[in-house]
């Protein structure tokens, strides 16, 4: 991606207007951009992108958003879709009602390039501490808010959206291919669980709670992995390909020592290797 710098002429008229009415005491999203402006002038960040390419979307923008997401705990894909479906995000960007945003991808790449080029200190630390004086965002307890905690934080939030959501599409695929042998497997808990995709839900708030739901995860995806290799179960549910990228993913989590969340080990992981 290449920079375009986008110079900020202010919230658009319409977009002002329709938020205002709706929003009459603001939002978090309306008391920042009320607060500190545009906040962000593009070409600092200059350095990080490339002179050609395809155009970025506005770093600036980017930076904001970032902030916004650790705040309400979200993924990429859900920060996508509130910037293109939420008003008062619009309104903090100074985008028009019908700004289509942009592709979670972009976030994930932002951050890389962030790190990468070491503008996270110089860019996301600015507007976290102009926010903590101004009291728009204030840390739970001892939770940090410096630059290197809300990036590892979106990260794991990522991660845990990836496994749960591998888990869910391997659970639907076996859903339709062998509905008895499911139904006789799994409890009424792991339609609650899982029936919804994992990324139209936010995740549980508190660090405790959200190791307890990987822990679950995680165990209930090595229970499932067990009984599609069990030697009464039919071989052919290996090769159902949902199947196969639940058991690849696991894969690269053990052998890259990244902590799956449940407990059960080696006679599984020998399986799914020599499979």
């Amino acid at each position: 991606m290449s920079l375009e710098p986008r110079a900020d002429v202010g919230v658009p008229e319409l977009t002002a207007r329709v938020v205002r009415a709706a929003f009459p005491h603001g939002t978090l999203a309306v008391r920042i951009r009320e607060a500190l402006g545009p906040l962000f002038e593009d070409a600092a960040f200059a350095g990080a992108f490339p002179s050609r390419g395809r155009p970025a979307v506005s770093p600036g923008a980017l930076a904001l958003v970032s902030v916004l997401q650790y705040a309400e705990g979200l993924t990429d894909r859900q920060t996508s879709d509130q910037v293109r479906a939420r008003m008062d995000w619009k309104f903090l960007l100074g985008l028009e009602l019908d700004d289509p945003g942009f592709d979670a991808s972009v976030l994930s790449l932002f951050r890389a390039r962030l790190i990468k080029h070491g503008l996270e200190q110089k860019t996301l630390e600015l507007v976290l501490e102009r926010l903590r004086e101004l009291g728009l965002l204030k840390a739970g307890g001892r939770q940090r808010t410096d630059s290197t905690h809300v990036l590892a934080a979106v990260r794991t939030l990522n991660r845990m959206e990836f496994v749960g959501e591998t888990l869910r599409a391997a659970l639907e695929a076996l859903a339709v291919a062998v509905p008895t042998w499911l139904s006789g497997l799994i409890t009424a808990e792991w339609a609650e669980r899982y029936g919804p995709r994992v990324d139209d839900y936010r995740f549980p708030k508190g660090e405790e709670v959200r190791e307890e739901w990987s822990r679950q995860v995680g165990e209930d995806g090595f229970f499932l992995m067990e009984a599609v290799y069990a030697p009464a179960a039919p071989c052919w549910l290996r090769e159902i390909e949902a199947v196969q990228v639940l058991r690849i993913i696991r894969i690269d989590r053990w052998l890259t020592g990244t902590p799956l969340g449940g407990t059960r080990t080696s006679h599984l992981e020998a399986l799914m290797l020599a499979a």
